[in-house]
């Protein structure tokens, strides 16, 4: 028996404007916290670029599928036929949000740091990684031979630096970069360093965690290998992630976890599938999960990008300006002010520590902020020094605010007042 057929298929294209819908509603926008005094006040999440809140489309994705919810892929019970139809469509529906070939493997992980050592574990033997050391902790520690590039003073300096690396190396080598930066949010030109690593002979995987829940990637179109993201930051905090890439590494890879479901059989030797996607997959995986994050994707690709970038860029115009006019602010950034970014900013404000400030924050205006050196410690090192922001260990920190769907008007000019009281009482 097989029922698949009889599961809705989801959305694959890119919607016009005329089908575009309107940005959908987070869960929690009325969630009200308590204040100095005791006052409650609504929270003003700012802190997104750690983990979004949830949409609303994925959470209804979720409740319809748990009444029939059921375990995968060996089931001929009509639950599990059920919940293997929607799994393995919630995988067609990735694939067709990052724009990936018809022949891309798509493996669910719990998140970009798990796809991204996944990735380590398949490459072949002898690869060189070519990483710079503005890279996530995820994109910058799993490589077993790594060649890192110090943080590039412009654009242009990142693709050269990346073309003289790639060129002195021999055998299998693998460029490393994020698409946008979880420190400052800049967008790092991946098309450029794509090109470059392939004249090379090189693949490139992009860290797409920041990215993804900001702008369209089209992975055919910018010609990358491998590409990975996390649910978390996607409005899907349901504990899922995805490796999107070509299949003969991880096909050759060994298995990431041994056991049920990686394996064809199991006798006095082991035959593992050479299918990726089951291969690295063992166990029953976050079936949950997986739709969350297609629903997500679902949700943003019906709402069509305009609207969205529109929003956001609007936003972090009216925060960045109000930061810039208030003395002792200092934004941090790699590659100047007008740099395009995402909605992250990170900051320092003089006579503070950032935990200082985001301790205030929180206690005193309801916002929530993030700080410290967001798993980037070399990145935020590079851009403070050691003399700003110091936290616990002696070494520089900063505040960093984040904003997506559900991030108001009100939210922003809330921040913006309140670093400006913070700051009038150092006078």
């Amino acid at each position: 028996m097989t029922i698949f057929n009889s599961v809705p298929t989801q959305a694959a294209h890119q919607p016009s404007p005329a089908e575009e819908r309107p940005i959908p509603a987070v869960l929690g926008a009325d969630l009200e916290v308590p204040v100095k005094g005791g006052r409650l006040v609504g929270y003003a999440n700012l802190d997104y670029a750690a983990s979004a809140p949830c949409l609303e489309p994925v959470s209804a994705a979720v409740a319809a599928a748990l009444p029939a919810y059921s375990s995968v892929h060996r089931g001929a019970g009509y639950a599990s036929q059920l919940t293997t139809a929607r799994y393995e469509q919630a995988r067609h529906t990735v694939r067709a949000f990052v724009g990936a070939r018809p022949d891309d493997a798509v493996i669910f992980t719990r998140n970009t740091t798990d796809a991204t050592n996944l990735l380590a574990g398949c490459l072949p033997d002898g690869t060189t990684t070519v990483v710079f050391d503005t890279e996530h902790h995820a994109s910058l520690l799993p490589w077993k031979n790594a060649v890192r590039l110090a943080p590039p003073a412009f654009p242009g300096e990142a693709v050269r630096a990346a073309d003289e690396a790639l060129a002195a190396i021999d055998g299998p080598k693998l460029l490393v970069v994020t698409a946008a930066s979880n420190v400052t949010g800049e967008l790092w030109p991946i098309a450029a360093l794509a090109h470059i690593a392939h004249r090379h002979g090189a693949r490139i995987f992009v860290d797409a965690a920041q990215y993804v829940p900001h702008r369209r990637l089209n992975l055919t179109a910018l010609d990358l290998d491998y590409v990975a993201f996390s649910g978390h930051k996607l409005y899907a905090p349901f504990g899922a992630g995805a490796l999107i890439g070509r299949r003969d590494w991880l096909a050759d890879g060994e298995p990431y976890l041994k056991g049920g479901g990686a394996v064809r059989s199991v006798a006095e030797t082991t035959e593992w599938h050479d299918d990726p996607e089951p291969r690295h997959e063992a166990g029953t995986p976050n079936v949950l999960g997986a739709i969350a994050l297609a629903a997500a994707c679902d949700a943003l690709s019906a709402t069509g990008w305009t609207a969205l970038v529109e929003e956001e860029e609007r936003l972090i115009g009216r925060l960045r300006s109000g930061l810039a006019a208030i003395e002792g602010v200092r934004e941090l950034a790699l590659w100047g002010d007008a740099h395009p970014r995402v909605g992250i900013v990170s900051f320092t404000v003089a006579g503070y520590t950032a935990r200082e400030v985001a301790e205030a924050l929180s206690g005193e205006y309801g916002i929530g902020v993030r700080d410290g050196k967001f798993c980037a410690h070399p990145f935020v090192r590079h851009l403070l020094g050691e003399s700003d922001g110091g936290c616990a260990d002696g070494t520089a920190s900063a505040v960093r605010a984040s904003i997506g769907i559900g991030t108001t008007d009100e939210h922003v000019d809330r921040l913006v007042e309140a670093l400006r009281d913070l700051t009038a009482r150092t006078r």
